[in-house]
């Protein structure tokens, strides 16, 4: 067994009036595929900055291996000061070279000479990414990786981790990122670290067997421990349990809406009846809109019933927030119609936390400074309400700009679920939140009454709560899908599959040569090899250009430069279509000679 090249032993520090670890021990060795797992405000982001070096230690130790290179991806790093990303990413004694930054930014589709302040939260995202990742580590310490991450952001960084040959620990709520990648769990829980040599596939088996052997020793202790601790963990196990009846029911919603949508993007046939339009609270029929020349959303059309849970996935730039604003009215179409019910109240849960001010108590978010909260029409004392949401009753008095920023997050679910409404509009909701948040958020979302229309990146998540995903490819078309994530990619496989063997069929038969070369020339060879590698290059330059082409803003603000974008993106997808047309042309030659 290779020797550890981070060690921490028996460390103990103080935070505040408490303790934060105590008696913590850690070994990392040179293969090492971590998950760090913990609720929000256990210490986790703190053991990464004891990791590196950052802390003081109150007692114990740590020891790294020389020449051992650690490098911490931070959830929200700092970068006022730099005119643009490339600037920051370049900054600092310990930054790559600016040619293996741009190497890891273009195979991620990053633009680096953006402007720091105003970039989106996916491009500061990229931009930590490739300096992290270009910086050659030994340990990489990621925290959050995926957040503000489009799918085809995270499949790649997939594939670059796997094939990472060093050391990782990784905060993540994001469950299909944690399964596919680690192999081993450590989980920081009330003070200490606690490890399994298991994936994160068996995090949840392994968590209650560990939480029902404390329950049994807790039996031993006196009453007042056993509640002091009790709220803590009692409803880990059986918010688990729920959660599998809560997917039996959404399975069964699932089969009935296949049953409603019929044939895959007609969207609305087969539901003409009475009974089913009294039900409809959004109506879109033959929708469109454009930006310029370029068309966002093309002939769509979908019939949102009562009580629908809506999963609206796609790349970055695709047009999700086009499509969610078409939906609720926001914006108006170019061609076609949306019809709402006139009953219909929403509540927009953004998440950028906006409407929080760090100067107030938790209870005036709540209650507006009392101790009653009027949730649903229910009124409940904020104590209680607060445990529903996983705080300690005792927060109740903390300021906002003590949590952090997972609970932040909580906070404003707890304030925004409490209000009556029939539409609930959830933006990247599962940012920031830790597993038991995530487990109780899908509980909420199941019980709401009303209609969900939800954006996220988070395929576990969408796997557990919608009941139709519409999936967006960037070039108009809108997939409507009963199920979730994994139902709209295996859709997009199909879809992908199907069309390839469609060009493939429909390509002209040419005539046999009277004899048979007993190999590909060398110029067929060449291409058989390399245009997949080409089409792939340029399928990440047209994402780049449709993620520009997304901003609402750009057409108004520079014509000039939507211009040239547009016609660079025809560009790009003639050079792909002769790319594969090319490649077709020499798979069937390889084909033939077997």
């Amino acid at each position: 067994m290779a020797p550890p090249i981070l060690s921490l032993e028996d460390v103990r520090l103080h935070h505040g009036d408490g303790i934060l670890f105590e008696d913590l021990t850690l070994h990392v060795g040179p293969r090492d595929r971590l998950a760090l797992i913990g609720r929000n405000g256990a210490g986790k982001t703190t053991l990464f900055r004891t990791i590196m070096g950052n802390v003081e230690l109150d007692a114990g130790s740590r020891t790294v291996m020389p020449g051992v290179n650690i490098v911490w991806l931070e959830q929200d790093p700092d970068m006022s000061g730099h005119a643009r990303l490339i600037d920051w990413a370049l900054s600092g004694e310990r930054a790559p070279p600016a040619h293996a930054i741009e190497a890891i930014a273009q195979q991620m589709g990053a633009d680096l000479d953006r402007d720091a302040a105003t970039a989106s939260g996916g491009e500061r995202r990229r931009a930590a990414l490739a300096r992290a990742l270009a910086s050659e580590p030994d340990l990489l310490l990621l925290d959050e990786p995926t957040n503000h991450l489009d799918l085809g952001a995270i499949e790649w960084l997939e594939d670059w981790l796997g094939r990472y040959s060093g050391a990782f620990i990784v905060i993540s709520h994001d469950r299909a990122f944690l399964k596919r990648l680690t192999t081993s769990c450590i989980w920081l829980d009330r003070r200490t670290l606690r490890r399994a040599e298991i994936g994160y596939g068996g995090f949840d088996k392994w968590t209650e067997e560990v939480l029902e052997e404390d329950r049994r020793r807790l039996e031993k202790l006196d009453e007042k421990l056993r509640q002091e601790t009790e709220w803590l963990h009692k409803g880990v196990t059986a918010r688990r349990k729920r959660n599998q009846g809560r997917l039996r029911a959404l399975f069964e919603l699932r089969a009935q809406r296949a049953a409603m949508i019929g044939m895959q993007g007609t969207s609305a046939l087969g539901l003409a009846k009475d009974e089913v339009k009294t039900k409809t609270v959004i109506d879109a029929e033959n929708v469109t809109k454009r930006f310029g020349e370029r068309t966002i959303i093309d002939d769509f059309s979908l019939r949102v019933q009562r009580g629908d849970r809506i999963g609206i996935v796609g790349a970055n730039g695709a047009g999700k927030t086009t499509l969610l604003k078409l939906l609720t009215g926001e914006l108006e179409p170019d061609a076609g119609k949306v019809n709402l019910a006139k009953t219909l109240s929403g509540i927009v849960v953004d998440q950028q936390r906006k409407l929080l001010d760090p100067r107030k108590k938790v209870r005036d978010i709540l209650a507006e400074g009392g101790d009653w909260i009027e949730v649903r029409g229910v009124r409940k004392h904020i104590k209680g309400y607060l445990k529903d949401f996983l705080f300690d009753p005792g927060l109740s008095e903390a300021l906002v700009g003590t949590l952090s920023g997972g609970e932040r997050h909580r906070l404003l679910l707890a304030r925004e679920f409490a209000r009556e409404s029939n539409l609930l509009v959830l933006d990247e909701p599962t940012n920031d939140l830790d597993m038991e948040t995530l487990d109780l958020l899908q509980e909420v979302i199941a019980d709401y009454q009303g209609t969900v229309l939800l954006v996220s990146h988070d395929r576990d998540f969408l796997d557990r709560t919608v009941t139709i995903t519409l999936g967006l490819d960037g070039s108009g078309t809108v997939d409507v899908v009963a199920g979730g994530y994994e139902d709209w990619a295996k859709r997009r496989k199909e879809k992908t599959s199907g069309a390839r063997k469609a060009k493939k069929a429909s390509a002209p038969a040419k005539p046999a040569p009277t004899t048979r070369p007993a190999k590909l020339s060398y110029k067929d060879q060449r291409d058989y090899d390399r245009l997949p590698g080409e089409i792939e290059r340029i399928e990440a330059e047209m994402s780049e250009i449709e993620a520009a082409l997304a901003d609402p803003e750009l057409f108004t603000a520079d014509p000039d430069r939507f211009a040239a974008l547009t016609q660079r993106l025809e560009d790009k997808r003639a050079e792909k279509d002769a790319a594969e047309e090319r490649w077709l042309a020499v798979a069937e030659k390889a084909e033939a000679l077997g």
